[in-house]
């Protein structure tokens, strides 16, 4: 396992759409297992492959309660089936729009169909916190982030302070 860098805003990488996953190799095994290692170090409880500048869709997730057991899940090709009609808002952040959090709302719950990383087909009902995880690093896949749920002067306000960090660091937009 390794840590990877997480690219951050204003990365055009960060808008692409992310291509399905056809080969379940040692490759994607070993980038599941960076991944999860990237996400625990951040620490996050999402994470979605473009993040690492890896345009496929594959996410990794752990939406355990802090003090209890960690719940790793890693998602290929994830798709949500059904959104409820009950709607939630929580605080939501980024690993790659670092130290920002503002609220958003999302469906309260989803069940997202996807492959596991053995192959195998699942579905999953999610509610809770681990709904607004899946819907935010499904987004991630689609070329969406959070902020784009937020008015257009908090949005570019946002995107103008991460342009003015990535400037002063040499376009590497670290922190």
């Amino acid at each position: 396992m390794a840590l990877r860098d997480i690219i951050t805003l204003p990365d055009p990488k960060l808008r692409l759409v992310s291509k399905p996953i056809e080969r379940f190799d040692a490759d994607l095994s070993r980038l599941i297992d960076d991944m999860f290692e990237t996400m625990y170090d951040a620490p996050g409880v999402g994470l979605a492959a473009i993040q690492l500048a890896e345009p496929i869709r594959l996410l990794v997730v752990d939406a355990a309660p802090k003090d209890g057991p960690s719940e790793p899940l890693a998602l290929i090709n994830p798709e949500i089936l059904w959104s409820s009609d009950e709607r939630r808002v929580y605080e939501e952040g980024c690993l790659s729009i670092p130290e920002y959090y503002e609220e958003v709302e999302r469906p309260a719950s989803v069940r997202v169909k996807y492959v596991d990383r053995a192959g195998k087909p699942q579905e999953q009902l999610a509610e809770g916190l681990l709904s607004t995880v899946l819907q935010h690093e499904i987004d991630h896949l689609n070329g969406v982030l959070f902020i784009d749920y937020l008015s257009k002067l908090k949005r570019d306000r946002v995107i103008k302070k991460f342009v003015k960090i990535a400037r002063r660091d040499d376009g590497k937009g670290r922190l």
